[in-house]
């Protein structure tokens, strides 16, 4: 947690706390340091004595003593040049995200000329060339591989980008386009829409659309609710809308197949509750890398 998102009063609390237990280990130093009646080492003991070993009244050595001394200054001094007390952020100013922007900037002007030179041609001829695919491995395990997996086959809502299908297109300008400006698709909810026996009815009907089985009078019923509601995404015959990202329905490829349910249980599951898929925007990389990344993907399926 930064520091500034303390409240007042716990910001208050921890400098207070912070100060406290430097100071009262100082000054319970000093009092045992008065305390002590003579300065050098004794036979005199403190009348303890366990297994034959007695405890003797020594007073501290001075080493220690002095370097208790230094190391609450270097405390002190500390707590006043860098962030430590609360809010307070130190007279240098300095923050680990400022650090870490600091790096990240000296690292993309260090290797800048790397990633434009490996970025040379079209994307298609990229993904032919070894060392481009080599930083557009490395790229993807970074950014995308803890949403699409390691070896890019997806998962439960995160698409499989092994294989050719695709909700908005797979050609590399198109997958520069989805990393630049990222992807928001919105399935909504038809509980209220179709009811549940509506609901079960879509559910045969999506399911016909692939060849699965189902009930062929449920599936009827619900031919024209599927015209009326779906095919403005879908379209009348269920293949789908690239431009929308609806997915195509008349394949075996399932976004959100639920690993406990059958793939009609988990058609029910969507429509009763709609989706919500969200890819984040990555221009923030930079044209070069985006443009490594995309090869690196269209790689992946051809």
């Amino acid at each position: 947690m930064n520091a500034d998102h303390l409240t007042p009063f716990w910001s208050m609390w921890v400098a207070a706390i912070t100060l406290i237990v430097i100071f009262g280990c100082l000054a319970l130093l000093l009092a045992i340091r008065k305390s002590e009646t003579h300065k050098e080492e004794t036979e005199a003991d403190t009348g303890h004595e366990f297994d034959g070993i007695r405890e003797l009244d020594n007073p501290l050595p001075k080493w220690w003593y002095y370097k208790f001394l230094i190391l609450t200054a270097f405390g002190l001094i500390y707590l006043v040049l860098y962030p430590g007390l609360g809010n307070f952020k130190g007279v240098l100013g300095w923050s680990q995200e400022g650090q870490w922007q600091a790096e990240m900037v000296k690292a993309e002007t260090e290797f800048a000329p790397v990633f434009a030179k490996l970025a040379e041609g079209d994307a298609i001829s990229l993904a032919q060339n070894p060392e481009a695919m080599k930083a557009g491995s490395r790229l993807f395990r970074n950014n995308c591989a803890i949403c699409h997996g390691q070896n890019a086959q997806g998962g439960y809502g995160f698409p499989n980008l092994t294989d050719n299908d695709w909700l908005y297109g797979g050609d590399p300008a198109t997958l520069q386009a989805t990393l630049n400006g990222g992807r928001g698709g919105i399935m909504p909810s038809f509980a209220k829409v179709l009811g549940d026996e509506g609901i079960e009815n879509m559910s045969h009907y999506v399911v016909s659309l692939s060849g699965r089985q189902h009930d062929l009078n449920k599936a009827a019923q619900a031919a024209p609710a599927f015209k009326a509601n779906c095919a403005a995404c879908h379209g009348a015959d269920g293949q789908g809308n690239p431009m929308l990202g609806a997915p195509n329905l008349t394949d075996n490829v399932w976004l959100y197949k639920h690993p406990n349910l059958t793939v009609r249980g988990s058609v029910e599951l969507t429509l009763q509750n709609g989706r919500q898929g969200q890819m984040p925007v990555f221009k923030h990389l930079g044209e070069d890398k985006v443009k490594l990344l995309s090869a690196y993907v269209y790689s992946l399926s051809n």
